[in-house]
């Protein structure tokens, strides 16, 4: 692929903007300045550097994001700032085929949620994970106003009724890890549904973390506000993720 063509899949400017970039000597592979725009590189497992930013080559992105407290999983955010803004501009920019560029999240979570946000460009994959039919985990740490009993935990997982939906909301499972403390797993995703369950059973949400989507755990180690890429294990683990049977999924 022309150099000029992976600068602008990867999401640094348009064809024109990349091309100057280049002949300003500002692009560099294997640490040495590429002025030949249209100079062929095969993308498998490429670095380079643009105006000294290392890049990796990755035909469609996949990573995760810790999201912090405090922060809108929206383009237009209307009260509090934008998960995009933690991004590099390159992902944001990533061109689309699609009305909006760069990566989106996979589903959102509220603004005083925290925790584990996946973001692709990847319309199939955003659409696998989001399908009803692969019923994906998620995991929730739930601290709670009130303490837990067992009486909860037993509703939880038997199922409980939300205002908008007269069929049973359940957990697939559900502990205790503390006195005002829950690990609670979803496989299917509705508008508070966390806090609404809650609600439901007479307790009430203080605080809630999502530590894990599928087999994908947060790293203890991935901060609030810092992103990493997926690994390719990862990212099929989660495409190869099946459909439930109707009696499991019942």
């Amino acid at each position: 692929m022309q150099l000029q063509d992976i600068l602008y899949s990867q999401g640094f400017g348009t064809r024109r903007i990349c091309a100057g970039l280049i002949q300003q000597g500002l692009v560099l592979v294997d640490g040495q300045p590429v002025l030949d725009a249209a100079a062929n590189f095969d993308t498998a497992a490429l670095r380079f550097a643009v105006q000294g930013v290392d890049w990796v080559f990755h035909e469609k992105a996949y990573l995760m994001l810790h999201k912090p407290a405090g922060t809108e999983c929206s383009q237009k955010p209307s009260t509090y700032p934008s998960i995009y803004t933690l991004l590099p501009s390159p992902l944001r920019l990533r061109p689309s085929k699609g009305a909006v560029q760069g990566v989106q999240a996979i589903g959102r979570l509220d603004q005083d949620t925290t925790g584990l946000l996946l973001l692709t460009d990847d319309g199939q994959f955003i659409h696998r994970m989001a399908s009803p039919k692969h019923h994906v985990p998620k995991v929730y740490e739930v601290t709670t106003k009130h303490e837990v009993d067992d009486s909860q935990i037993a509703r939880l997982l038997a199922g409980v009724v939300l205002d908008d939906d007269p069929k049973p909301v359940r957990a697939a499972a559900c502990e205790r890890s503390g006195a005002n403390s829950l690990r609670l797993t979803l496989t299917e995703g509705k508008y508070h549904q966390v806090k609404r369950m809650l609600a439901a059973v007479g307790n009430r949400v203080e605080a809630l973390h999502r530590s894990e989507i599928g087999q994908v755990v947060l790293p203890s180690d991935l901060s609030p506000g810092q992103w990493c890429w997926l690994s390719a294990t990862q990212v099929e683990g989660l495409r190869s993720k099946q459909p439930r049977s109707a009696e499991e999924a019942a």
